[in-house]
Protein backbone atom coordinates (compact mmCIF):
# COMPACT_ATOMS: atom_id res chain seq x y z
CA UNK A 1 0.00 0.00 0.00
CA UNK A 2 1.33 3.39 -0.77
CA UNK A 3 1.49 6.03 1.82
CA UNK A 4 -1.82 7.67 0.82
CA UNK A 5 -3.39 4.42 0.92
CA UNK A 6 -2.67 3.64 4.04
CA UNK A 7 -3.57 7.19 5.94
CA UNK A 8 -7.13 6.61 4.03
CA UNK A 9 -7.48 3.46 5.08
CA UNK A 10 -7.11 4.91 9.58
CA UNK A 11 -8.87 7.45 8.67
CA UNK A 12 -11.69 5.16 7.20
CA UNK A 13 -11.11 2.88 10.59
CA UNK A 14 -10.99 5.99 12.60
CA UNK A 15 -14.40 7.44 11.09
CA UNK A 16 -13.66 9.68 9.04
CA UNK A 17 -15.62 10.65 5.65
CA UNK A 18 -13.37 9.88 2.90
CA UNK A 19 -13.67 11.30 -0.35
CA UNK A 20 -14.18 9.45 -3.36
CA UNK A 21 -15.69 6.87 -1.27
CA UNK A 22 -13.01 4.07 -0.74
CA UNK A 23 -12.30 0.81 -2.65
CA UNK A 24 -9.79 -2.06 -2.17
CA UNK A 25 -10.50 -5.81 -2.44
CA UNK A 26 -8.72 -8.79 -1.10
CA UNK A 27 -6.18 -10.56 -4.00
CA UNK A 28 -4.24 -13.16 -3.50
CA UNK A 29 -3.56 -16.53 -5.48
CA UNK A 30 -7.71 -17.65 -5.88
CA UNK A 31 -7.37 -14.31 -8.76
CA UNK A 32 -3.83 -12.64 -9.28
CA UNK A 33 -2.45 -15.99 -11.50
CA UNK A 34 -4.67 -16.18 -13.84
CA UNK A 35 -6.23 -12.88 -14.43
CA UNK A 36 -2.31 -12.11 -14.54
CA UNK A 37 -2.01 -15.02 -17.41
CA UNK A 38 0.07 -17.67 -15.73
CA UNK A 39 -0.80 -20.83 -13.47
CA UNK A 40 -1.18 -21.24 -9.75
CA UNK A 41 1.84 -23.00 -9.89
CA UNK A 42 4.16 -20.36 -11.95
CA UNK A 43 3.01 -17.52 -9.27
CA UNK A 44 4.03 -20.13 -6.02
CA UNK A 45 7.49 -20.59 -7.85
CA UNK A 46 8.73 -18.04 -9.56
CA UNK A 47 9.32 -14.60 -7.50
CA UNK A 48 9.64 -12.46 -10.46
CA UNK A 49 6.65 -14.05 -11.58
CA UNK A 50 4.79 -13.27 -8.46
CA UNK A 51 5.69 -9.78 -7.99
CA UNK A 52 5.18 -8.43 -11.49
CA UNK A 53 1.43 -10.02 -10.98
CA UNK A 54 1.11 -7.70 -8.18
CA UNK A 55 2.89 -4.87 -9.58
CA UNK A 56 0.88 -4.89 -12.67
CA UNK A 57 -2.08 -4.99 -10.37
CA UNK A 58 -1.71 -1.93 -8.22
CA UNK A 59 -0.74 0.19 -11.85
CA UNK A 60 -3.69 -0.92 -13.70
CA UNK A 61 -5.68 0.00 -10.42
CA UNK A 62 -3.95 3.01 -8.63
CA UNK A 63 -6.87 4.31 -7.18
CA UNK A 64 -7.57 0.61 -5.25
CA UNK A 65 -7.08 -0.71 -1.92
CA UNK A 66 -4.76 -4.45 -2.71
CA UNK A 67 -4.97 -5.58 1.07
CA UNK A 68 -2.82 -6.62 2.32
CA UNK A 69 -0.71 -5.75 -1.02
CA UNK A 70 2.19 -7.78 -2.39
CA UNK A 71 1.02 -10.89 -0.24
CA UNK A 72 3.75 -13.61 0.12
CA UNK A 73 2.01 -16.89 0.10
CA UNK A 74 1.25 -20.46 -0.77
CA UNK A 75 -2.46 -20.72 -0.09
CA UNK A 76 -3.67 -22.16 2.83
CA UNK A 77 -0.29 -24.21 2.76
CA UNK A 78 1.55 -21.71 4.42
CA UNK A 79 0.83 -22.35 8.32
CA UNK A 80 -0.33 -25.76 8.18
CA UNK A 81 3.01 -26.81 6.70
CA UNK A 82 5.04 -25.39 9.58
CA UNK A 83 3.21 -28.16 11.62
CA UNK A 84 4.50 -31.22 8.83
CA UNK A 85 1.13 -31.12 6.77
CA UNK A 86 2.07 -33.01 3.89
CA UNK A 87 0.93 -30.12 0.98
CA UNK A 88 0.17 -31.11 -2.67
CA UNK A 89 -0.03 -28.12 -4.99
CA UNK A 90 -1.59 -28.83 -8.75
CA UNK A 91 -0.66 -26.79 -11.35
CA UNK A 92 -3.24 -24.78 -11.63
CA UNK A 93 -5.81 -25.45 -8.61
CA UNK A 94 -5.74 -24.45 -5.57
CA UNK A 95 -2.94 -26.51 -3.03
CA UNK A 96 -4.48 -28.14 -0.25
CA UNK A 97 -2.26 -29.54 3.20
CA UNK A 98 -3.19 -32.92 4.54
CA UNK A 99 -4.79 -33.94 7.94
CA UNK A 100 -1.57 -34.73 10.02
CA UNK A 101 -4.15 -35.21 13.35
CA UNK A 102 -5.70 -38.34 12.99
CA UNK A 103 -7.36 -38.76 16.65
CA UNK A 104 -7.35 -36.52 19.09
CA UNK A 105 -4.68 -37.76 20.72
CA UNK A 106 -2.16 -36.94 18.50
CA UNK A 107 -2.88 -33.09 19.72
CA UNK A 108 -0.77 -33.60 22.56
CA UNK A 109 2.23 -34.68 20.22
CA UNK A 110 2.00 -31.29 18.53
CA UNK A 111 4.93 -28.75 19.23
CA UNK A 112 5.13 -24.86 18.65
CA UNK A 113 6.96 -24.81 14.86
CA UNK A 114 9.75 -22.32 14.60
CA UNK A 115 8.72 -19.78 12.14
CA UNK A 116 12.41 -19.01 11.46
CA UNK A 117 12.74 -22.45 10.09
CA UNK A 118 9.30 -24.56 9.48
CA UNK A 119 7.41 -25.44 6.13
CA UNK A 120 7.32 -23.20 4.01
CA UNK A 121 7.27 -20.07 6.48
CA UNK A 122 10.99 -18.97 5.65
CA UNK A 123 10.54 -19.22 1.62
CA UNK A 124 7.75 -16.95 2.22
CA UNK A 125 9.15 -14.40 4.53
CA UNK A 126 12.68 -14.24 2.27
CA UNK A 127 10.67 -13.88 -1.11
CA UNK A 128 9.05 -11.09 0.70
CA UNK A 129 12.35 -9.26 1.88
CA UNK A 130 14.16 -9.70 -1.13
CA UNK A 131 11.42 -7.81 -2.85
CA UNK A 132 11.26 -4.99 -0.44
CA UNK A 133 13.55 -2.76 -2.43
CA UNK A 134 11.10 -3.50 -5.41
CA UNK A 135 8.09 -3.06 -3.93
CA UNK A 136 9.32 -0.04 -2.32
CA UNK A 137 10.84 1.77 -5.78
CA UNK A 138 6.87 1.37 -6.87
CA UNK A 139 5.62 3.93 -4.07
CA UNK A 140 4.50 0.95 -1.53
CA UNK A 141 5.26 -0.15 1.83
CA UNK A 142 4.81 -3.44 3.59
CA UNK A 143 2.05 -2.96 6.01
CA UNK A 144 0.52 -6.23 7.10
CA UNK A 145 1.56 -9.30 9.30
CA UNK A 146 -0.75 -12.14 7.63
CA UNK A 147 -1.71 -15.33 8.70
CA UNK A 148 -4.51 -17.95 8.46
CA UNK A 149 -6.34 -17.90 12.07
CA UNK A 150 -6.41 -20.66 14.96
CA UNK A 151 -9.69 -22.47 13.99
CA UNK A 152 -8.94 -22.06 10.20
CA UNK A 153 -5.18 -24.11 10.65
CA UNK A 154 -6.61 -26.68 13.29
CA UNK A 155 -9.02 -27.43 10.86
CA UNK A 156 -6.70 -28.40 8.13
CA UNK A 157 -4.72 -29.97 10.76
CA UNK A 158 -7.08 -32.85 11.74
CA UNK A 159 -10.20 -31.63 9.02
CA UNK A 160 -13.60 -29.64 10.04
CA UNK A 161 -15.69 -32.19 10.50
CA UNK A 162 -13.28 -33.65 13.02
CA UNK A 163 -12.43 -29.99 14.76
CA UNK A 164 -16.50 -29.20 15.05
CA UNK A 165 -17.43 -32.74 16.57
CA UNK A 166 -14.05 -32.47 18.89
CA UNK A 167 -15.39 -29.50 19.96
CA UNK A 168 -18.53 -30.96 21.41
CA UNK A 169 -16.70 -34.76 22.47
CA UNK A 170 -13.53 -33.85 23.82
CA UNK A 171 -13.43 -29.69 24.25
CA UNK A 172 -10.50 -29.83 26.53
CA UNK A 173 -8.51 -31.34 23.51
CA UNK A 174 -9.54 -28.53 21.21
CA UNK A 175 -8.53 -26.20 23.60
CA UNK A 176 -5.15 -27.12 23.84
CA UNK A 177 -4.43 -27.87 20.10
CA UNK A 178 -5.70 -24.17 19.61
CA UNK A 179 -3.58 -22.77 22.61
CA UNK A 180 -0.42 -24.30 20.93
CA UNK A 181 -1.65 -23.00 17.37
CA UNK A 182 -2.32 -19.27 19.18
CA UNK A 183 1.00 -19.73 20.54
CA UNK A 184 2.95 -20.58 17.03
CA UNK A 185 0.47 -17.65 15.36
CA UNK A 186 2.22 -15.06 17.85
CA UNK A 187 5.79 -15.94 16.70
CA UNK A 188 5.01 -16.03 13.56
CA UNK A 189 2.89 -12.67 13.38
CA UNK A 190 6.08 -11.17 15.20
CA UNK A 191 8.49 -12.47 13.05
CA UNK A 192 6.92 -11.11 10.26
CA UNK A 193 6.52 -7.65 12.11
CA UNK A 194 10.11 -7.86 13.50
CA UNK A 195 11.77 -8.44 9.85
CA UNK A 196 9.50 -5.32 8.69
CA UNK A 197 9.45 -2.42 10.97
CA UNK A 198 7.01 -0.99 8.54
CA UNK A 199 4.16 -3.34 9.52
CA UNK A 200 1.26 -1.51 11.46
CA UNK A 201 -1.32 -3.84 10.42
CA UNK A 202 -2.67 -7.47 11.48
CA UNK A 203 -4.83 -9.32 8.53
CA UNK A 204 -5.86 -12.68 10.24
CA UNK A 205 -8.37 -14.70 7.90
CA UNK A 206 -10.67 -18.02 9.66
CA UNK A 207 -14.04 -19.05 8.23
CA UNK A 208 -14.86 -21.55 10.74
CA UNK A 209 -15.44 -18.65 13.05
CA UNK A 210 -19.10 -19.03 11.15
CA UNK A 211 -20.00 -22.71 11.70
CA UNK A 212 -19.69 -22.22 15.40
CA UNK A 213 -22.61 -21.86 17.89
CA UNK A 214 -22.90 -18.45 20.18
CA UNK A 215 -21.18 -20.61 23.17
CA UNK A 216 -18.64 -22.39 21.18
CA UNK A 217 -17.59 -19.12 19.71
CA UNK A 218 -17.10 -17.97 23.46
CA UNK A 219 -15.14 -21.00 24.33
CA UNK A 220 -13.52 -21.68 21.35
CA UNK A 221 -13.36 -18.61 19.38
CA UNK A 222 -13.03 -15.21 21.29
CA UNK A 223 -10.05 -15.65 23.68
CA UNK A 224 -7.47 -16.91 20.89
CA UNK A 225 -8.67 -14.25 18.51
CA UNK A 226 -8.97 -11.24 21.21
CA UNK A 227 -5.10 -12.63 22.20
CA UNK A 228 -4.12 -12.35 18.76
CA UNK A 229 -5.62 -8.94 17.95
CA UNK A 230 -4.82 -6.93 21.38
CA UNK A 231 -1.68 -5.64 20.04
CA UNK A 232 -0.66 -2.22 19.45
CA UNK A 233 -0.66 -2.04 15.77
CA UNK A 234 -2.80 0.65 13.86
CA UNK A 235 -5.05 -2.05 11.80
CA UNK A 236 -6.98 -5.24 13.36
CA UNK A 237 -8.06 -6.97 10.00
CA UNK A 238 -10.24 -10.40 10.12
CA UNK A 239 -11.99 -12.00 7.30
CA UNK A 240 -14.78 -14.16 7.54
CA UNK A 241 -16.74 -14.75 4.77
CA UNK A 242 -18.55 -17.84 6.58
CA UNK A 243 -22.10 -16.84 8.09
CA UNK A 244 -20.80 -13.93 11.20
CA UNK A 245 -24.23 -13.34 12.82
CA UNK A 246 -23.16 -14.95 15.92
CA UNK A 247 -19.69 -13.43 15.99
CA UNK A 248 -19.93 -10.28 14.75
CA UNK A 249 -21.00 -8.67 17.92
CA UNK A 250 -17.99 -9.66 19.44
CA UNK A 251 -15.96 -8.26 17.16
CA UNK A 252 -15.11 -5.06 19.31
CA UNK A 253 -14.49 -7.70 22.41
CA UNK A 254 -11.93 -9.11 19.79
CA UNK A 255 -9.79 -5.75 18.98
CA UNK A 256 -11.06 -5.87 15.49
CA UNK A 257 -11.38 -2.55 13.84
CA UNK A 258 -12.02 -3.81 10.16
CA UNK A 259 -14.14 -7.12 9.17
CA UNK A 260 -14.04 -8.32 5.67
CA UNK A 261 -17.29 -10.51 5.52
CA UNK A 262 -19.31 -12.49 3.31
CA UNK A 263 -22.40 -11.29 1.04
CA UNK A 264 -25.48 -12.83 3.38
CA UNK A 265 -26.04 -10.20 5.66
CA UNK A 266 -26.21 -6.63 4.47
CA UNK A 267 -23.36 -3.55 5.73
CA UNK A 268 -26.23 -1.92 7.15
CA UNK A 269 -26.96 -4.78 9.79
CA UNK A 270 -23.34 -5.08 10.39
CA UNK A 271 -23.20 -1.84 11.48
CA UNK A 272 -25.81 -2.62 14.06
CA UNK A 273 -24.56 -5.83 15.28
CA UNK A 274 -21.27 -4.22 15.53
CA UNK A 275 -22.52 -0.73 17.10
CA UNK A 276 -20.82 0.87 14.25
CA UNK A 277 -17.32 0.56 15.97
CA UNK A 278 -16.01 -1.62 13.40
CA UNK A 279 -14.91 -0.64 10.31
CA UNK A 280 -16.18 -3.19 6.98
CA UNK A 281 -14.79 -4.21 3.76
CA UNK A 282 -17.65 -5.68 1.48
CA UNK A 283 -19.55 -6.76 0.11
CA UNK A 284 -21.92 -7.49 -3.27
CA UNK A 285 -21.46 -10.83 -4.45
CA UNK A 286 -17.96 -12.28 -5.31
CA UNK A 287 -18.62 -14.89 -7.85
CA UNK A 288 -22.02 -14.43 -9.06
CA UNK A 289 -22.36 -10.60 -9.16
CA UNK A 290 -18.61 -9.26 -9.67
CA UNK A 291 -17.12 -12.48 -11.57
CA UNK A 292 -20.26 -12.78 -13.73
CA UNK A 293 -20.71 -11.45 -17.27
CA UNK A 294 -24.10 -9.73 -16.64
CA UNK A 295 -22.41 -5.67 -16.58
CA UNK A 296 -25.51 -4.26 -15.33
CA UNK A 297 -25.79 -6.32 -12.07
CA UNK A 298 -22.64 -5.33 -11.32
CA UNK A 299 -23.19 -1.63 -11.44
CA UNK A 300 -27.00 -2.38 -9.74
CA UNK A 301 -25.62 -4.24 -6.49
CA UNK A 302 -22.79 -1.55 -6.14
CA UNK A 303 -25.31 1.05 -6.54
CA UNK A 304 -27.78 -0.68 -3.94
CA UNK A 305 -25.09 -1.64 -1.30
CA UNK A 306 -23.53 2.12 -1.17
CA UNK A 307 -27.51 3.54 -1.43
CA UNK A 308 -28.91 1.12 1.89
CA UNK A 309 -26.42 3.15 4.44
CA UNK A 310 -27.22 6.20 6.28
CA UNK A 311 -23.86 7.28 6.11
CA UNK A 312 -20.53 5.66 4.04
CA UNK A 313 -18.17 6.41 6.79
CA UNK A 314 -16.39 3.28 8.52
CA UNK A 315 -16.54 1.45 4.70
CA UNK A 316 -13.90 0.40 2.15
CA UNK A 317 -16.23 -0.88 -0.42
CA UNK A 318 -15.77 -4.16 -2.13
CA UNK A 319 -17.07 -8.13 -2.51
CA UNK A 320 -18.01 -10.07 0.20
CA UNK A 321 -14.93 -12.10 0.79
CA UNK A 322 -11.83 -11.87 -1.15
CA UNK A 323 -11.32 -11.41 -4.82
CA UNK A 324 -12.53 -14.53 -6.56
CA UNK A 325 -11.30 -16.34 -9.70
CA UNK A 326 -11.98 -14.93 -12.97
CA UNK A 327 -12.90 -10.83 -12.25
CA UNK A 328 -12.00 -9.33 -15.59
CA UNK A 329 -10.61 -5.72 -15.67
CA UNK A 330 -13.31 -3.86 -17.29
CA UNK A 331 -15.72 -5.96 -14.19
CA UNK A 332 -13.20 -3.89 -11.28
CA UNK A 333 -13.52 -0.73 -13.08
CA UNK A 334 -17.42 -1.02 -13.44
CA UNK A 335 -17.38 -1.30 -9.68
CA UNK A 336 -15.66 1.54 -8.63
CA UNK A 337 -17.34 4.21 -11.28
CA UNK A 338 -20.70 2.62 -9.85
CA UNK A 339 -19.65 2.91 -6.02
CA UNK A 340 -17.67 6.79 -6.41
CA UNK A 341 -20.98 7.55 -8.81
Amino acid sequence: MTDQQWEVLKKVVGGEAVKPLPVGFIVDCPWLPNWYGVTILDYFSNDGVWFDANLKAISDFPDVMFLPGFWSEFGMCTEPSAFGARCTFPSDEFPFAHKIIASVDDIDLLTIPDPRTDGLLPFMLNRLRLAQPRIEEAGHTIRFAVARGPLNIASYLMGSTELLTAMMMQPEKVQRLLTTITSFLKGWLGLQRETFPSIDGIFLLDDIIGFLGKEEFRSFGLPFFKELFTTDVSIRFLHNDAPCRVSAPFLPEMNVNLFNMGFDITLAELKELTGDRVALLGNIPPRDVLAGIDKTKIVDAAGKMVNSLQNTTKVVFSCGGGMPPGVRSENIRLFIDAVRK
